[in-house]
């Protein structure tokens, strides 16, 4: 390899080093950064999902908020909430096996307090009931941001120890679509009167 090859490597690993720190910098100056969002009342249907200002779909955030929405209208009725789903979702709508596993999440309703246990004042001792106005907190940390153009955000449920991510994709029109969202329907504690040994 000549002088002059190795030159150029070694500008290139500084190039490289100077855009990683930048991007740490810029991640750990975000990762703290929470939104809160209040909903009047939950949107139950598509065209009502798209009338919040949060439809705009500019920020991740924004996104993340409407995604729970939409999964609390999936709960009480498949198909609408595919259609809202859908809108978040952007150019990748659901197919068979997401329906089903949105579905199989709920088990026909009987779990449909999962999605609301994210909304604030919605515990097991109240049987997962929100607060209302309805009440949701987004935040990321300081590695929501480590891929290009993908957010991976959390919100807190009322019946798990630990935050659940959402992940979020921004596409070339700018707006940030739902992209992985299978964590925020995994099991959590159960209702207090359902829980024999609450």
């Amino acid at each position: 390899m000549s002088i002059f090859d190795q030159l150029k490597n070694q500008t290139r690993t500084a190039a490289r080093a100077t855009v990683q720190s930048a991007v740490r910098t810029a991640a750990t100056a975000v990762g703290s950064k929470q939104e809160t969002f209040t909903f009047t009342a939950l949107p139950e249907s598509a065209a009502q999902l798209q009338a919040l200002p949060e439809a705009a779909m500019d920020t991740p955030f924004k996104t993340a908020a409407l995604a729970v929405c939409a999964l609390c209208a999936f709960a009480a009725d498949a198909a609408i909430g595919t259609e809202m789903l859908n809108v978040l979702r952007g150019p990748r709508p659901m197919n068979g096996q997401d329906v089903s596993f949105v579905k199989d999440r709920f088990r026909g309703g009987a779990r449909s307090y999962i999605i609301f246990s994210h909304f604030a004042g919605a515990t097991p001792e109240t049987g997962y009931t929100p607060t209302q106005p309805y009440t949701l907190t987004v935040t990321a940390d300081a590695r929501s941001y480590d891929q290009e153009n993908m957010a991976r955000l959390f919100v807190r449920s009322g019946g798990a120890d630990s935050p659940r991510p959402i992940s979020l994709r921004k596409a070339k029109d700018g707006n940030w679509y739902l992209w992985e969202y299978s964590s925020i329907l995994v099991g959590i504690r159960l209702p207090a009167a359902e829980d024999p040994w609450a």
